[in-house]
């Protein structure tokens, strides 16, 4: 089993739909969270301790998750999956996207 986190700013479009299309997965347990203030649902310690994997959106994503989180970081694996925040939740090209870019990790 691979516990598969999904992280961008607001948890409200992109990481929802990754933990959505991913959950239907075999052998795959997903969760998402946001880095910025306001997200629905604001990433925690216990879930970065939780994840196997951490995907997050952007660039800037990774630098914010290790300059609030760096202690909790030590041996995670962390891809980003350079997915900008131009579509709606659960939009077909945005599954299309996260399917091919996190779909490797998740096989």
């Amino acid at each position: 089993m691979t516990n598969a986190l999904f992280v961008c700013s607001r948890n409200r479009k992109r990481s929802p739909t990754a933990e959505v299309v991913f959950a239907t997965w075999p052998d795959v347990e997903t969760d998402s969270a946001g880095l910025d203030r306001g997200a629905e649902i604001p990433l925690s310690a216990e879930q970065l301790d939780w994840a196997d994997l951490i995907f997050v959106m952007e660039r800037k994503h990774r630098a914010k998750l290790t300059q609030m989180f760096r202690a909790r970081l030590n041996g995670k694996r962390i891809i980003c999956l350079d997915i900008p925040d131009e579509y709606e939740f659960m939009a077909p090209e945005l599954v299309a996207r996260l399917e091919a870019a996190a779909g490797r990790y998740l096989r």
